[in-house]
C-alpha cells in the first residue's frame, strides 16, 4: 500500500477555512436560538384548511375590475361605508374621503394625522373613524370647517385609562351604542408604526388578547364588552340589529353574538367581570357563524338582500398553521429578516354569507392584482371592494349571486 505523505500546509489552510466559518455559523445558531423577539408565541391548534373547495372552489369573478383612481401616492381604502348615496373610507394618508359612486365627485372631508381604519356614520351624520393611531374619532363638516373630535383613546371599565392600541372597526348599533374593536393590547399600531406589523406580530403570537368595546354615544362612556378575542377585526349587525357579527382574523372565523344574552352573561359575572369570549361560547351568547375559512377574514359589511360580506385579506399559510402547536418555530421566524417572514401571497377573496352562515356568493382573483381585498359595500348596483394596500378603490357592476 502507498502511503501518501502528509501536506502540513495544506492542512492548516483547512483548519484556517472552517476556523473562519465556525465563529460566523455559531453567532447565527446563537442569534437564531437566542435573540430576543418581541412576541411569545403560544400553542393552538389551527384548523385543517380544506382549501379552495366547494362555495369557495377557485373563480375568476373578482378579476378584471373597474377603478376610481385615488390620487398621487394615496392607498389603502381599507373600509368603504356607504350613507345616503355616497361613499367614505379612510387612506393610509390619514385622509378621510367621501366619494360619489359613479367616481366623479369626491372631496377629503378631514385629514386624521393617523391611519384610519373601520368607517361609519352616525344618526346625526357625522363620521366616526376607527384610527390606529389616534383611535375612535369623530369628524364634523368637511374641508377647512371640518371639526375632528377625539372620542377614545382609553376605556373606563373595568379599568379605568386602560389605552385601547389598535382600533380597527367602528359599527353604530341599533341603539346608538358605539362598538369598537381593539384588535390587540399586545401590538400597537404606534409602537410598530405599521398596520400590517403590529397584525402579523400579534398573529404569529396568538395570544388573543383582542377586545370589543362599547360607549354610550353621548356620555361616551366605554367598557370592555367582550375579551379574549384574536384579533378582532370587522363588525356587522343582523337586519333586527339584535346579533352582531365579528370578524376574529387570527382563527379564521366569523362569531356571532346575542346582544341580550351578552348583557346577561356580564351582569350574572358583575361589573368587573368581563366576559371572554370562552365564556360567551360556553353559555350560548356567542356561536361560531362560519369556521375554518380558506384566509384570513377581515371587515364585515351587510349588503342588500340580507347579503354579508367578508374579505379574506391574504390566504392562508401552511407554514402558519403548521407552526401552530410549534411556539420555537414561530420563535425564530420572528429572528428572520421581514422579507422572510411566512405572510402569504396576494390573492383576492371576497365571500357573501347570509346570517345563518350559508355561503350565497364567492368571488376571487387569484393573480391578486387588486390586494389585500377587506370586504365588499353595495351601492346603486355595485359591488365596491376595499382593500389595505391598494391605490384604486376597485368596483364591478353587481345585482346579486349568478343564477346557476
Amino acid at each position: 500500500m502507498r502511503v501518501i505523505p502528509s501536506n502540513p500546509a495544506a492542512q492548516r489552510g483547512r483548519l484556517r477555512w472552517l476556523a473562519s466559518w465556525a465563529t460566523p455559523v455559531a453567532a447565527l445558531v446563537a442569534y437564531l436560538a437566542f435573540w430576543p423577539v418581541p412576541a411569545d408565541p403560544v400553542v393552538w391548534s389551527a384548523p385543517k384548511d380544506l382549501g379552495y373547495v366547494g362555495a369557495h372552489a377557485v373563480n375568476q369573478k373578482l378579476a378584471g375590475l373597474q377603478q376610481i383612481t385615488l390620487g398621487a401616492g394615496q392607498i389603502g381604502p381599507e373600509h368603504i361605508t356607504a350613507h345616503q348615496g355616497w361613499l367614505y373610507t379612510g387612506l393610509a394618508n390619514g385622509d378621510v374621503l367621501k366619494f360619489s359612486p359613479d367616481g366623479q365627485a369626491r372631496e377629503v372631508i378631514a385629514n386624521t394625522g393617523g391611519r384610519p381604519l373601520g368607517t361609519d356614520v352616525d344618526a346625526q351624520g357625522r363620521v366616526l373613524v376607527a384610527d390606529g393611531v389616534k383611535g375612535l374619532l369623530r369628524i364634523e363638516g368637511s374641508g377647512a370647517s371640518a371639526k375632528v373630535e377625539t372620542l377614545l383613546t382609553t376605556i373606563d371599565d373595568p379599568v379605568a385609562g386602560d389605552p385601547i392600541r389598535y382600533a380597527d372597526a367602528i359599527k353604530v348599533g341599533a341603539d346608538g351604542t358605539l362598538w369598537l374593536t381593539d384588535a390587540s393590547r399586545r401590538f400597537g399600531v404606534v409602537e410598530w408604526k405599521s398596520t400590517l406589523e403590529a397584525s402579523v406580530l400579534d398573529i404569529l403570537e396568538h395570544s388573543c388578547t383582542g377586545r370589543l368595546i362599547a360607549a354610550d354615544p353621548v356620555s361616551l362612556k366605554s367598557r370592555v364588552a367582550l375579551s379574549g378575542l384574536c384579533f378582532p377585526n370587522g363588525v356587522a349587525f343582523s337586519k333586527d340589529g339584535k346579533t352582531m357579527f365579528l370578524s376574529e382574523t387570527g382563527t379564521y372565523r366569523i362569531i356571532k353574538i346575542d346582544l341580550a344574552k351578552l348583557s346577561l352573561t356580564r351582569a350574572t359575572q358583575g361589573m368587573m367581570n368581563t366576559p371572554t369570549l370562552a365564556n360567551a361560547l360556553s353559555q350560548g351568547a356567542a356561536t361560531v357563524l362560519v369556521d375554518n375559512l380558506p384566509g384570513f377574514p377581515d371587515n364585515l359589511v351587510a349588503g342588500e338582500q340580507g347579503r354579508l360580506w367578508v374579505g379574506l385579506t391574504k390566504p392562508r399559510s401552511p407554514i402558519i398553521d403548521f407552526a401552530a402547536e410549534h411556539p420555537a418555530i414561530r420563535t425564530v421566524t420572528l429572528r428572520l429578516p421581514r422579507f422572510l417572514w411566512p405572510v402569504p401571497k396576494a390573492y383576492g377573496h371576497i365571500v357573501a354569507l347570509d346570517e345563518t352562515g350559508k355561503v350565497v356568493d364567492d368571488l376571487q382573483d387569484p393573480s391578486g392584482t387588486y390586494p389585500e381585498t377587506t370586504a365588499a359595500t353595495e351601492l346603486g348596483g355595485k359591488l365596491f371592494v376595499q382593500s389595505l394596500n391598494a391605490s384604486v378603490i376597485g368596483w364591478m357592476s353587481y345585482s346579486g349571486p349568478a343564477s346557476k
